[in-house]
Protein backbone atom coordinates (compact mmCIF):
# COMPACT_ATOMS: atom_id res chain seq x y z
CA UNK A 1 0.00 0.00 0.00
CA UNK A 2 3.00 2.84 0.74
CA UNK A 3 3.82 2.30 -2.91
CA UNK A 4 0.73 3.10 -4.39
CA UNK A 5 0.08 5.85 -1.44
CA UNK A 6 3.10 7.10 -3.01
CA UNK A 7 2.73 7.07 -6.49
CA UNK A 8 1.53 10.36 -8.34
CA UNK A 9 -1.37 9.03 -10.10
CA UNK A 10 -2.94 8.32 -6.67
CA UNK A 11 -2.16 11.47 -5.07
CA UNK A 12 -3.84 13.03 -8.22
CA UNK A 13 -6.93 11.22 -7.39
CA UNK A 14 -6.72 11.70 -3.83
CA UNK A 15 -4.53 14.33 -3.37
CA UNK A 16 -5.25 14.74 0.55
CA UNK A 17 -1.74 11.85 0.51
CA UNK A 18 0.32 14.00 -0.97
CA UNK A 19 2.93 14.59 1.89
CA UNK A 20 0.59 14.58 4.36
CA UNK A 21 1.70 11.84 6.50
CA UNK A 22 -1.49 11.53 9.40
CA UNK A 23 -3.78 11.08 5.73
CA UNK A 24 -1.26 8.50 4.57
CA UNK A 25 -1.08 6.44 7.79
CA UNK A 26 -5.34 7.13 7.80
CA UNK A 27 -5.86 5.85 4.31
CA UNK A 28 -3.89 2.78 5.06
CA UNK A 29 -4.67 2.07 8.35
CA UNK A 30 -8.31 2.51 8.09
CA UNK A 31 -8.43 -0.74 6.41
CA UNK A 32 -7.71 -2.36 9.67
CA UNK A 33 -10.35 -0.98 11.04
CA UNK A 34 -12.79 -2.67 8.40
CA UNK A 35 -10.71 -5.86 9.85
CA UNK A 36 -11.91 -5.40 13.33
CA UNK A 37 -15.54 -5.13 12.21
CA UNK A 38 -15.24 -8.23 10.25
CA UNK A 39 -13.63 -9.71 13.59
CA UNK A 40 -16.50 -8.13 15.73
CA UNK A 41 -19.21 -9.86 13.51
CA UNK A 42 -17.82 -13.35 13.74
CA UNK A 43 -17.50 -12.53 17.25
CA UNK A 44 -21.08 -11.99 17.29
CA UNK A 45 -22.67 -14.32 14.62
CA UNK A 46 -19.64 -16.76 14.06
CA UNK A 47 -21.20 -19.54 15.94
CA UNK A 48 -24.65 -19.56 14.29
CA UNK A 49 -22.92 -18.68 11.20
CA UNK A 50 -20.50 -21.95 11.25
CA UNK A 51 -16.90 -21.80 10.00
CA UNK A 52 -17.91 -22.31 6.13
CA UNK A 53 -20.10 -20.34 5.91
CA UNK A 54 -18.36 -17.44 7.40
CA UNK A 55 -15.26 -18.14 4.80
CA UNK A 56 -17.30 -17.97 1.88
CA UNK A 57 -19.23 -14.75 3.24
CA UNK A 58 -15.83 -13.21 3.63
CA UNK A 59 -14.72 -13.86 0.40
CA UNK A 60 -17.66 -12.17 -1.23
CA UNK A 61 -17.60 -8.85 0.85
CA UNK A 62 -13.58 -8.99 0.12
CA UNK A 63 -14.87 -8.59 -3.30
CA UNK A 64 -17.39 -5.89 -2.58
CA UNK A 65 -14.97 -3.59 -0.89
CA UNK A 66 -12.11 -3.76 -4.12
CA UNK A 67 -15.11 -3.02 -6.89
CA UNK A 68 -16.04 0.06 -4.48
CA UNK A 69 -12.17 1.19 -4.31
CA UNK A 70 -11.45 0.26 -7.99
CA UNK A 71 -14.20 2.45 -8.79
CA UNK A 72 -13.92 6.15 -7.87
CA UNK A 73 -14.77 8.87 -10.38
CA UNK A 74 -12.05 11.81 -10.01
CA UNK A 75 -13.84 15.08 -8.38
CA UNK A 76 -17.25 12.83 -7.24
CA UNK A 77 -16.13 12.22 -3.70
CA UNK A 78 -12.95 10.15 -4.53
CA UNK A 79 -11.40 9.76 -1.51
CA UNK A 80 -14.84 8.78 0.67
CA UNK A 81 -15.54 6.07 -1.67
CA UNK A 82 -11.96 4.50 -1.77
CA UNK A 83 -11.98 4.82 1.99
CA UNK A 84 -15.33 3.06 1.99
CA UNK A 85 -14.54 0.46 -0.08
CA UNK A 86 -11.07 -0.07 1.76
CA UNK A 87 -12.95 -0.78 4.80
CA UNK A 88 -15.49 -3.02 3.14
CA UNK A 89 -12.63 -5.12 2.34
CA UNK A 90 -10.97 -5.33 5.44
CA UNK A 91 -14.48 -6.47 7.41
CA UNK A 92 -13.99 -9.34 4.72
CA UNK A 93 -10.50 -9.78 5.38
CA UNK A 94 -11.38 -9.85 9.30
CA UNK A 95 -14.28 -12.36 8.46
CA UNK A 96 -11.78 -14.82 7.40
CA UNK A 97 -8.67 -14.24 9.94
CA UNK A 98 -10.97 -14.87 12.66
CA UNK A 99 -12.52 -18.14 10.89
CA UNK A 100 -10.05 -19.75 9.10
CA UNK A 101 -7.48 -20.71 11.54
CA UNK A 102 -10.30 -21.91 14.09
CA UNK A 103 -11.66 -24.24 10.91
CA UNK A 104 -7.88 -25.31 10.25
CA UNK A 105 -7.22 -26.60 13.92
CA UNK A 106 -10.78 -28.27 14.04
CA UNK A 107 -10.44 -30.30 10.76
CA UNK A 108 -6.75 -30.73 11.27
CA UNK A 109 -4.85 -34.01 13.03
CA UNK A 110 -2.75 -33.47 16.07
CA UNK A 111 0.55 -34.11 14.43
CA UNK A 112 -0.13 -31.65 11.44
CA UNK A 113 -2.13 -29.02 12.83
CA UNK A 114 0.72 -26.17 13.77
CA UNK A 115 2.45 -27.49 10.38
CA UNK A 116 -1.30 -26.22 8.71
CA UNK A 117 -1.50 -23.23 10.03
CA UNK A 118 1.90 -22.01 10.01
CA UNK A 119 1.52 -22.92 5.36
CA UNK A 120 -1.22 -20.67 6.16
CA UNK A 121 1.49 -18.04 7.75
CA UNK A 122 3.75 -18.74 4.85
CA UNK A 123 0.63 -18.09 2.25
CA UNK A 124 0.24 -14.98 3.94
CA UNK A 125 4.07 -14.26 3.18
CA UNK A 126 3.65 -15.00 -0.21
CA UNK A 127 0.23 -13.19 -0.73
CA UNK A 128 2.36 -9.93 0.59
CA UNK A 129 5.17 -10.94 -1.77
CA UNK A 130 2.74 -10.74 -4.84
CA UNK A 131 1.38 -7.73 -4.06
CA UNK A 132 4.61 -6.01 -3.34
CA UNK A 133 6.00 -6.58 -6.58
CA UNK A 134 2.70 -5.82 -8.83
CA UNK A 135 2.40 -2.58 -7.06
CA UNK A 136 5.87 -2.16 -8.12
CA UNK A 137 5.12 -3.15 -11.55
CA UNK A 138 2.00 -0.99 -11.96
CA UNK A 139 4.01 1.92 -10.96
CA UNK A 140 5.60 2.28 -14.04
CA UNK A 141 2.36 1.53 -16.35
CA UNK A 142 -0.54 3.76 -17.21
CA UNK A 143 -1.74 6.17 -14.45
CA UNK A 144 -5.25 4.33 -14.21
CA UNK A 145 -3.30 0.74 -14.29
CA UNK A 146 -0.91 2.09 -11.53
CA UNK A 147 -3.44 1.95 -8.45
CA UNK A 148 -6.57 0.56 -9.94
CA UNK A 149 -4.97 -3.05 -11.38
CA UNK A 150 -3.21 -4.06 -8.07
CA UNK A 151 -5.85 -3.70 -5.89
CA UNK A 152 -8.48 -4.94 -8.63
CA UNK A 153 -6.47 -8.34 -8.25
CA UNK A 154 -7.62 -8.77 -4.78
CA UNK A 155 -10.48 -10.39 -6.39
CA UNK A 156 -9.06 -13.20 -8.04
CA UNK A 157 -8.39 -14.67 -4.03
CA UNK A 158 -11.57 -13.75 -2.91
CA UNK A 159 -13.26 -15.82 -5.56
CA UNK A 160 -10.74 -18.58 -5.20
CA UNK A 161 -11.72 -18.52 -1.09
CA UNK A 162 -15.29 -18.48 -2.01
CA UNK A 163 -15.37 -20.75 -4.60
CA UNK A 164 -13.07 -23.77 -3.29
CA UNK A 165 -15.37 -23.52 0.24
CA UNK A 166 -18.65 -25.19 -1.80
CA UNK A 167 -16.40 -28.54 -1.72
CA UNK A 168 -15.04 -28.44 1.23
CA UNK A 169 -16.88 -30.31 4.71
CA UNK A 170 -17.94 -27.92 7.48
CA UNK A 171 -15.57 -28.27 10.86
CA UNK A 172 -17.12 -31.65 12.40
CA UNK A 173 -16.66 -29.82 16.29
CA UNK A 174 -19.09 -27.25 15.37
CA UNK A 175 -21.27 -30.00 13.86
CA UNK A 176 -20.99 -31.93 17.10
CA UNK A 177 -21.90 -28.73 18.95
CA UNK A 178 -25.48 -28.27 16.92
CA UNK A 179 -26.12 -31.95 17.44
CA UNK A 180 -25.48 -33.15 14.13
CA UNK A 181 -23.85 -36.31 14.97
CA UNK A 182 -24.43 -38.06 11.19
CA UNK A 183 -23.03 -35.31 9.56
CA UNK A 184 -20.04 -35.46 12.11
CA UNK A 185 -19.74 -38.73 11.14
CA UNK A 186 -19.25 -38.47 8.04
CA UNK A 187 -16.81 -35.58 7.72
CA UNK A 188 -14.34 -37.13 10.45
CA UNK A 189 -14.24 -40.36 8.66
CA UNK A 190 -13.35 -38.78 5.57
CA UNK A 191 -10.48 -36.25 7.39
CA UNK A 192 -9.27 -39.74 9.19
CA UNK A 193 -9.90 -41.94 6.06
CA UNK A 194 -11.80 -44.49 8.18
CA UNK A 195 -15.02 -46.11 7.93
CA UNK A 196 -17.76 -44.10 9.57
CA UNK A 197 -18.95 -46.73 11.91
CA UNK A 198 -15.51 -47.91 12.75
CA UNK A 199 -14.19 -47.81 16.45
CA UNK A 200 -11.95 -45.34 16.03
CA UNK A 201 -14.57 -42.85 14.37
CA UNK A 202 -16.79 -43.18 17.45
CA UNK A 203 -13.84 -43.31 19.67
CA UNK A 204 -12.59 -39.40 18.32
CA UNK A 205 -16.33 -38.34 18.27
CA UNK A 206 -16.90 -39.62 21.79
CA UNK A 207 -13.31 -37.65 23.45
CA UNK A 208 -14.69 -34.67 21.50
CA UNK A 209 -18.45 -34.59 22.74
CA UNK A 210 -16.52 -35.11 26.18
CA UNK A 211 -14.45 -32.06 25.67
CA UNK A 212 -18.11 -30.41 24.36
CA UNK A 213 -19.65 -31.12 27.46
CA UNK A 214 -16.71 -30.38 30.06
CA UNK A 215 -17.06 -27.09 28.81
CA UNK A 216 -20.62 -26.75 28.95
CA UNK A 217 -21.68 -26.41 25.42
CA UNK A 218 -24.75 -27.88 24.64
CA UNK A 219 -25.49 -26.23 21.37
CA UNK A 220 -26.96 -23.01 20.61
CA UNK A 221 -25.09 -19.77 21.01
CA UNK A 222 -22.05 -19.13 23.18
CA UNK A 223 -22.85 -16.03 25.68
CA UNK A 224 -20.57 -13.65 26.15
CA UNK A 225 -19.92 -13.96 29.83
CA UNK A 226 -18.60 -17.63 29.30
CA UNK A 227 -15.36 -15.95 28.05
CA UNK A 228 -14.97 -14.26 31.09
CA UNK A 229 -15.10 -17.86 32.89
CA UNK A 230 -12.85 -19.51 35.42
CA UNK A 231 -12.58 -22.99 37.15
CA UNK A 232 -11.29 -26.16 35.40
CA UNK A 233 -11.96 -25.01 31.83
CA UNK A 234 -10.21 -21.39 32.41
CA UNK A 235 -11.70 -19.77 29.20
CA UNK A 236 -10.75 -16.40 30.71
CA UNK A 237 -7.28 -17.35 30.90
CA UNK A 238 -7.19 -18.95 27.65
CA UNK A 239 -8.76 -15.93 25.78
CA UNK A 240 -6.25 -13.43 27.17
CA UNK A 241 -3.38 -16.06 26.27
CA UNK A 242 -4.22 -15.99 22.62
CA UNK A 243 -5.63 -12.11 22.44
CA UNK A 244 -2.02 -11.33 23.96
CA UNK A 245 -0.13 -13.27 21.37
CA UNK A 246 -1.33 -11.41 18.62
CA UNK A 247 -1.56 -8.39 20.61
CA UNK A 248 2.20 -8.62 21.08
CA UNK A 249 2.98 -9.53 17.15
CA UNK A 250 1.62 -5.84 16.19
CA UNK A 251 3.24 -3.99 18.88
CA UNK A 252 6.24 -5.86 17.98
CA UNK A 253 6.53 -3.53 14.91
CA UNK A 254 5.46 -6.18 12.11
CA UNK A 255 3.31 -3.93 9.67
CA UNK A 256 5.88 -0.39 10.71
CA UNK A 257 8.18 -2.51 8.91
CA UNK A 258 5.69 -4.24 6.30
CA UNK A 259 3.41 -1.66 5.65
CA UNK A 260 6.36 1.19 5.22
CA UNK A 261 9.32 -0.41 4.80
CA UNK A 262 10.36 2.12 1.17
CA UNK A 263 9.47 4.97 3.50
CA UNK A 264 11.22 4.08 6.27
CA UNK A 265 14.27 3.56 3.29
CA UNK A 266 13.51 7.19 2.30
CA UNK A 267 13.33 9.21 5.09
CA UNK A 268 15.46 7.18 7.83
CA UNK A 269 18.10 5.82 5.76
CA UNK A 270 18.11 8.23 2.58
CA UNK A 271 17.69 6.31 -0.42
CA UNK A 272 16.23 6.70 -3.61
CA UNK A 273 12.39 6.49 -4.14
CA UNK A 274 12.86 3.93 -6.77
CA UNK A 275 15.63 2.15 -4.89
CA UNK A 276 13.16 2.06 -1.65
CA UNK A 277 10.81 0.65 -3.64
CA UNK A 278 12.83 -1.95 -5.13
CA UNK A 279 14.79 -2.74 -1.47
CA UNK A 280 11.53 -3.13 -0.48
CA UNK A 281 10.22 -5.55 -2.61
CA UNK A 282 13.70 -7.93 -1.73
CA UNK A 283 12.41 -7.35 1.60
CA UNK A 284 9.44 -9.10 0.94
CA UNK A 285 11.40 -12.03 -0.79
CA UNK A 286 13.49 -12.41 2.19
CA UNK A 287 10.27 -12.28 4.07
CA UNK A 288 8.77 -14.87 2.54
CA UNK A 289 11.52 -17.18 2.71
CA UNK A 290 12.14 -17.15 6.40
CA UNK A 291 8.06 -17.56 6.10
CA UNK A 292 8.74 -21.21 5.39
CA UNK A 293 10.92 -21.88 8.19
CA UNK A 294 8.29 -22.65 10.28
CA UNK A 295 6.79 -25.33 8.35
CA UNK A 296 9.65 -27.34 9.17
CA UNK A 297 10.96 -26.81 13.01
CA UNK A 298 6.91 -25.75 14.43
CA UNK A 299 6.45 -29.25 15.74
CA UNK A 300 9.99 -30.27 16.58
CA UNK A 301 10.76 -26.83 18.83
CA UNK A 302 7.06 -26.27 19.78
CA UNK A 303 5.39 -22.49 20.32
CA UNK A 304 7.18 -21.57 23.08
CA UNK A 305 10.58 -21.98 21.99
CA UNK A 306 9.59 -19.63 18.61
CA UNK A 307 7.67 -17.12 20.91
CA UNK A 308 11.18 -16.53 22.65
CA UNK A 309 13.56 -16.91 19.99
CA UNK A 310 11.13 -14.87 17.85
CA UNK A 311 10.89 -11.79 20.31
CA UNK A 312 14.93 -11.91 21.06
CA UNK A 313 15.23 -11.66 17.25
CA UNK A 314 12.81 -9.01 16.43
CA UNK A 315 14.29 -6.92 19.58
CA UNK A 316 18.17 -7.15 18.67
CA UNK A 317 16.87 -6.41 15.46
CA UNK A 318 15.39 -2.73 16.16
CA UNK A 319 18.46 -2.12 17.94
CA UNK A 320 20.76 -2.48 15.64
CA UNK A 321 18.48 -0.30 13.39
CA UNK A 322 18.04 2.33 16.29
CA UNK A 323 21.57 1.99 17.03
CA UNK A 324 22.80 2.47 13.21
CA UNK A 325 20.51 5.50 12.84
CA UNK A 326 21.56 7.19 15.85
CA UNK A 327 25.20 8.79 14.31
CA UNK A 328 22.95 10.43 11.28
CA UNK A 329 25.40 9.46 8.83
CA UNK A 330 25.12 7.55 5.29
CA UNK A 331 27.47 4.51 5.67
CA UNK A 332 25.91 4.22 9.51
CA UNK A 333 23.07 4.19 7.97
CA UNK A 334 23.28 1.14 6.13
CA UNK A 335 23.60 -0.86 8.78
CA UNK A 336 20.12 -0.09 10.27
CA UNK A 337 18.96 -1.61 6.60
CA UNK A 338 20.34 -4.95 7.34
CA UNK A 339 18.64 -4.82 11.03
CA UNK A 340 15.22 -4.10 9.10
CA UNK A 341 16.25 -6.97 6.93
CA UNK A 342 17.25 -9.06 9.82
CA UNK A 343 13.89 -8.22 11.70
CA UNK A 344 11.42 -9.53 8.72
CA UNK A 345 13.37 -12.75 8.54
CA UNK A 346 12.68 -13.64 12.45
CA UNK A 347 9.28 -12.14 12.27
CA UNK A 348 8.67 -14.23 9.36
CA UNK A 349 9.77 -17.32 10.81
CA UNK A 350 8.19 -16.95 14.17
CA UNK A 351 5.82 -13.97 15.08
CA UNK A 352 4.40 -14.18 11.53
CA UNK A 353 2.18 -17.72 11.94
CA UNK A 354 2.21 -18.28 15.51
CA UNK A 355 -0.57 -15.86 16.68
CA UNK A 356 -2.75 -17.49 14.51
CA UNK A 357 -1.94 -20.76 15.29
CA UNK A 358 -2.15 -20.34 18.93
CA UNK A 359 -5.36 -18.89 19.86
CA UNK A 360 -7.24 -21.56 17.67
CA UNK A 361 -5.50 -24.27 19.82
CA UNK A 362 -5.36 -22.91 23.45
CA UNK A 363 -9.30 -22.08 23.70
CA UNK A 364 -11.69 -24.91 24.15
CA UNK A 365 -14.42 -25.59 21.57
CA UNK A 366 -17.14 -23.73 23.73
CA UNK A 367 -15.47 -20.16 23.03
CA UNK A 368 -13.31 -20.78 20.36
CA UNK A 369 -15.05 -19.28 17.44
CA UNK A 370 -15.37 -16.01 19.67
CA UNK A 371 -11.97 -16.31 22.04
CA UNK A 372 -10.64 -17.01 18.07
CA UNK A 373 -12.57 -13.56 17.17
CA UNK A 374 -11.32 -11.91 19.86
CA UNK A 375 -7.65 -12.26 19.37
CA UNK A 376 -8.49 -11.08 15.77
CA UNK A 377 -10.23 -7.89 16.86
CA UNK A 378 -6.77 -7.51 19.52
CA UNK A 379 -4.76 -8.18 16.25
CA UNK A 380 -6.55 -5.43 13.76
CA UNK A 381 -7.37 -2.73 16.62
CA UNK A 382 -3.29 -2.64 17.66
CA UNK A 383 -2.49 -3.32 13.44
CA UNK A 384 -4.57 0.11 13.12
CA UNK A 385 -2.71 1.94 15.77
CA UNK A 386 0.75 1.04 14.74
CA UNK A 387 -0.09 2.06 11.24
CA UNK A 388 -2.04 4.88 11.80
CA UNK A 389 1.33 6.07 14.15
CA UNK A 390 4.45 4.95 12.36
CA UNK A 391 4.75 7.66 9.76
CA UNK A 392 3.47 10.05 12.33
CA UNK A 393 6.71 8.90 14.99
CA UNK A 394 9.34 8.76 12.09
CA UNK A 395 9.22 12.10 11.18
CA UNK A 396 8.74 13.44 15.12
CA UNK A 397 11.26 11.00 16.69
CA UNK A 398 13.27 9.44 14.07
CA UNK A 399 15.28 6.64 15.33
CA UNK A 400 13.49 6.79 18.37
CA UNK A 401 10.49 4.71 16.95
CA UNK A 402 12.63 1.63 16.47
CA UNK A 403 14.06 1.83 20.24
CA UNK A 404 10.58 1.72 21.12
CA UNK A 405 9.78 -1.28 19.55
CA UNK A 406 13.13 -2.48 20.87
CA UNK A 407 11.81 -1.77 24.17
CA UNK A 408 8.38 -3.43 23.33
CA UNK A 409 9.63 -6.75 22.42
CA UNK A 410 12.30 -6.94 25.03
CA UNK A 411 9.33 -7.07 27.67
CA UNK A 412 7.58 -9.95 25.16
CA UNK A 413 10.02 -12.57 26.63
CA UNK A 414 9.33 -12.52 30.53
CA UNK A 415 5.34 -12.89 29.77
CA UNK A 416 6.07 -15.88 27.07
CA UNK A 417 8.51 -17.67 29.85
CA UNK A 418 5.67 -17.59 32.47
CA UNK A 419 2.09 -17.67 31.07
CA UNK A 420 2.50 -19.69 27.74
CA UNK A 421 1.96 -23.22 28.07
CA UNK A 422 3.13 -25.44 25.17
CA UNK A 423 1.04 -26.60 22.84
CA UNK A 424 2.51 -28.36 20.50
CA UNK A 425 1.90 -32.11 19.89
CA UNK A 426 -1.34 -31.80 21.61
CA UNK A 427 -4.86 -32.66 20.61
CA UNK A 428 -7.57 -29.86 21.51
CA UNK A 429 -8.98 -32.10 23.72
CA UNK A 430 -5.56 -32.70 25.27
CA UNK A 431 -5.06 -28.75 25.81
CA UNK A 432 -8.55 -29.33 27.57
CA UNK A 433 -6.68 -31.73 30.25
CA UNK A 434 -3.80 -29.26 30.66
CA UNK A 435 -5.90 -26.50 32.05
CA UNK A 436 -7.72 -28.50 34.63
CA UNK A 437 -4.54 -29.82 35.26
CA UNK A 438 -3.15 -26.51 36.46
CA UNK A 439 -6.79 -25.43 38.13
CA UNK A 440 -7.35 -28.58 40.09
CA UNK A 441 -3.35 -29.19 41.10
CA UNK A 442 -2.54 -25.78 41.91
CA UNK A 443 0.33 -25.38 39.80
CA UNK A 444 1.25 -23.03 37.08
CA UNK A 445 -0.23 -24.28 33.61
CA UNK A 446 3.60 -24.31 31.48
CA UNK A 447 4.20 -26.54 34.40
CA UNK A 448 0.93 -28.67 33.92
CA UNK A 449 1.66 -28.86 30.09
CA UNK A 450 5.43 -29.99 30.97
CA UNK A 451 4.44 -32.47 33.29
CA UNK A 452 1.73 -34.24 31.38
CA UNK A 453 2.75 -37.15 29.06
CA UNK A 454 1.67 -37.69 25.48
CA UNK A 455 -1.99 -38.98 25.74
CA UNK A 456 -4.29 -41.78 23.80
CA UNK A 457 -7.62 -40.87 23.39
CA UNK A 458 -8.76 -43.10 25.80
CA UNK A 459 -6.29 -41.52 28.44
CA UNK A 460 -8.16 -38.48 27.61
CA UNK A 461 -11.61 -40.17 28.50
CA UNK A 462 -10.35 -41.00 31.64
CA UNK A 463 -8.62 -38.12 32.82
CA UNK A 464 -11.52 -35.88 31.73
CA UNK A 465 -13.09 -38.48 34.64
CA UNK A 466 -10.52 -37.91 36.97
CA UNK A 467 -10.88 -34.03 36.56
CA UNK A 468 -14.79 -34.18 37.23
CA UNK A 469 -15.73 -33.09 33.28
CA UNK A 470 -18.13 -36.32 33.30
CA UNK A 471 -19.38 -38.68 35.86
CA UNK A 472 -20.28 -41.93 34.84
CA UNK A 473 -20.61 -44.64 32.04
CA UNK A 474 -24.28 -44.06 31.76
CA UNK A 475 -23.83 -39.79 31.66
CA UNK A 476 -21.33 -40.52 29.10
CA UNK A 477 -23.53 -42.85 27.17
CA UNK A 478 -26.45 -39.71 27.79
CA UNK A 479 -24.10 -36.98 26.72
CA UNK A 480 -22.21 -38.20 23.76
CA UNK A 481 -25.75 -38.99 22.07
CA UNK A 482 -24.14 -41.42 20.01
CA UNK A 483 -27.31 -43.25 19.56
CA UNK A 484 -28.32 -40.51 17.10
CA UNK A 485 -28.15 -37.24 16.69
CA UNK A 486 -30.13 -34.94 14.62
CA UNK A 487 -29.69 -33.71 11.27
CA UNK A 488 -29.74 -30.48 10.00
Amino acid sequence: MSGIISAEPFNTYFPQTRGNTTWQGFVTAIYEVGCLLGAIFILTFGDWLGRRRAIMLGGIVMILGVIIQVSPIYGYHATAQFIVGRTVTGVGNGINTSTIPTYQAECSKTTNRGLLICIEGGVIAFGTLIAYWIDFGASYGPDNLTWRFPIAFQCVFGLIISCFMLWLPESPRWLLTKDRHEDAETVIAALHGWERKSPETQLTISVIMDSIHAAGHHGGVTPFSTLFGGGKTQHCRRMLLGASSQFFQQLGGCNAVIYFFPILFETSIGQSHSMSLLLGGINMIVYSIFATTSWFIIERVGRRKLFLWGSVGQCLSMVLVFACLIPGSPPAAKGAAVGLFTYIAFFGATWLPLPWLYPAEVNPIKTRAKANAVSTCSNWLFNFLIVMITPVMISGIGWGTYLFFAILNALFIPCIWIFYPETAGRSLEEIDIIFAKGYCENMSYVKAAKELPKLEETDIDRMAKEYGFIKDNEEVGQRRGLTGGKRA
